[in-house]
């Protein structure tokens, strides 16, 4: 016999917080959909009435097949009843089956920021479960500052969350408001409040990063006897974020003790699909993904070193806790100037080339590289163009289309309404299957606004390929980093750029040179010729 965990995700409320992030509704009907299909238990959609976003969502409320829709509030305010406060109306009057209502538990808070006394609290606390459990709502009650509060005040901060309970408190959240709490505070805490009379299956835990310890409290709490766990997406909150949903769903489903004591509502199928989620979130916000993030991250499974590389083709678990497939990520061993041949076959077979061990195009192919990363290319960041080295060296390498001029112009001149404002303006001569086209495109977004010359010879160089243009029509430029690899007059500029397709297959190219635009345009180039590629175009 398993126990229950269950699964709380609060990324369009504490996720919202974050600096920088500001959902549309359109973007937390989309979220919360995904949300549900993984199999989380409860989904907090936010503050209704909070600001016109929230209202907006709550009127129109996304249709959840499993998951118990949440809107979160506060407690009513000193001096009034709760069926008269209009602030728990507003929150009762969303209709959400379940409703999450932060109340105070650190007595420092409750005189100094509330300006109320003691026994005020606790009578608000109570009141506003008792009315919305009256209203045959699920009540959570969120108890904010609470490991503090139990440190200052623990008889007070106990009594809080078991006056919550009594009054009808399906679930007692306990809070590390602040994320200053350790592991060990956290057990503390939560045995404590199981001592006091609060059963552990009422019990949630709420952490923030602030110490980068909200997993590991996360796993502490349920240790201690807790069975529900809240935290976001990608480990969105305000500050330095909350518990990472995106870590911590796959350490409990893969990882001792915890795959063999508990279940959650995430099944190892949903699991699979965890790395797109992860992206989604990610480009949702415009938002590079981190590459360097637990289980999801382009990194998390990377091999760099040949001895490293080595042993992975041998058996992959030499260097991986788990196989990157389970959670719908990928094994990559990168191209470097440190490479061996080890990395290099590896890599080439990832990309469907089979090199026999020993064969001299091994050895150009390495020279290659290394040549090349010393004039400022980096391999290691850019899989695809590296790929697209390889097949020139194998004779591998379609022509598909021939570049045979461009032109880049930037002006900057008066509007209308007497404003600079930049225009750029690109001219891309191509030859396709002996047939010389020119196309010709500007760098005006849909609102009119100039995105730069980049995105002018993107368009471009897109904008007529004859035959292989339903495939450049799938693929999008995600992101483009640019480096000065050296100093002085003749410095040179590395361009890397991030594509990505409609399956949410992502890739990484590079450009060098002294011009800027043209180290993009390298590296544009190569990002269509992989994805034609990838997408089995053939010459024409």
């Amino acid at each position: 016999m398993t126990t229950h965990i269950t699964l709380y995700d609060t990324t369009l409320r504490d996720g919202q917080q974050t600096q920088g992030v500001d959902f549309s509704a359109e973007d937390k009907t989309r979220i919360a959909l995904a949300l549900d299909a993984l199999g989380i238990d409860y989904i907090e959609g936010g503050w209704p009435g909070a600001n016109p976003t929230d209202s907006e969502f709550f009127d129109n409320a996304p249709s959840l097949k499993s998951a118990t829709f949440t809107a979160f509030g506060m407690t009513k305010r000193a001096g009034r009843s709760a069926a008269n406060d209009e602030v728990l109306a507003g929150v009762a009057n969303a209709n959400t089956p379940a409703i999450c209502l932060v109340g105070k538990t650190h007595d420092f808070h409750v005189t100094t920021a509330l300006g109320i006394d003691l026994p005020a609290n606790l009578e608000n606390i109570t009141q506003s479960i008792t009315h919305l459990r009256g209203l045959s709502r699920e009540v959570l009650f969120d108890a904010e500052h609470f490991f503090d509060g139990f440190k200052s005040n623990p008889e007070y901060a106990l009594k809080c969350c078991l006056e919550a309970y009594h009054a009808g408190a399906r679930w007692v959240v306990l809070c590390d408001t602040n994320g200053g709490a350790l592991p060990d505070d956290i057990k503390a805490g939560v045995r404590a409040i199981i001592k006091a009379g609060v059963p552990g299956d009422h019990i949630g835990i709420h952490t923030h990063n602030d110490t980068e310890h909200a997993a590991a409290n996360t796993l502490a709490a349920i240790d201690a006897g807790a069975r529900q766990i809240q935290g976001t997406l990608n480990g969105l909150g305000e500050r330095c974020g909350n518990a990472n949903l995106v870590t911590l769903i796959p350490t409990l489903l893969l990882k001792e003790p915890y795959a063999s004591r508990y279940d959650i509502g995430v099944t190892k199928a949903h699991l699979s699909g965890l790395t797109k989620l992860s992206r989604m979130l990610d480009d949702i916000l415009n938002r590079v993904p981190n590459p360097s993030a637990a289980y999801v991250g382009a990194s998390a499974f990377t091999h760099k070193a040949g001895l490293h590389a080595s042993a992975i083709l041998k058996d992959p678990t030499t260097y991986e806790h788990i196989p990157p497939e389970t959670v719908g990520n990928a094994r990559l061993v990168p191209m470097s100037n440190q490479a061996g041949q080890s990395n290099l076959r590896a890599r080439l077979k990832d990309a469907g080339l089979i090199v026999a061990k020993g064969d001299p195009a091994l050895l150009e192919i390495l020279n290659r590289v290394k040549a090349r990363e010393d004039k400022g290319y980096a391999y290691d960041s850019a899989q695809a163009s590296f790929e697209l080295l390889a097949r020139e060296v194998l004779g591998q390498m379609p022509r598909f289309f021939e570049v045979k001029r461009y032109r880049v112009t930037v002006e900057r001149r008066k509007n209308k309404a007497d404003k600079s404002v930049t225009l750029s303006e690109a001219v891309v001569a191509v030859k396709v299957g002996g047939v010389k086209k020119l196309s010709v495109s500007d760098s005006l977004d849909e609102h009119g606004k100039d995105s730069g010359p980049v995105n002018a010879l993107a368009k471009a160089l897109a904008k007529d390929l004859g035959p292989y243009q339903a495939i450049i029509d799938d693929m999008r430029l995600v992101d483009f980093k640019v480096r000065i690899t050296n100093g002085g007059t003749e410095a040179v500029t590395r361009v890397l750029i991030d594509s990505e397709d409609s399956a949410g297959q992502r890739w990484s190219t590079v450009g060098v040179s002294a011009n800027i635009v043209d180290a993009s345009f390298q590296a544009l180039l190569d990002a269509i010729r992989w994805k034609l590629i990838r997408d089995g175009a053939t010459d024409v």
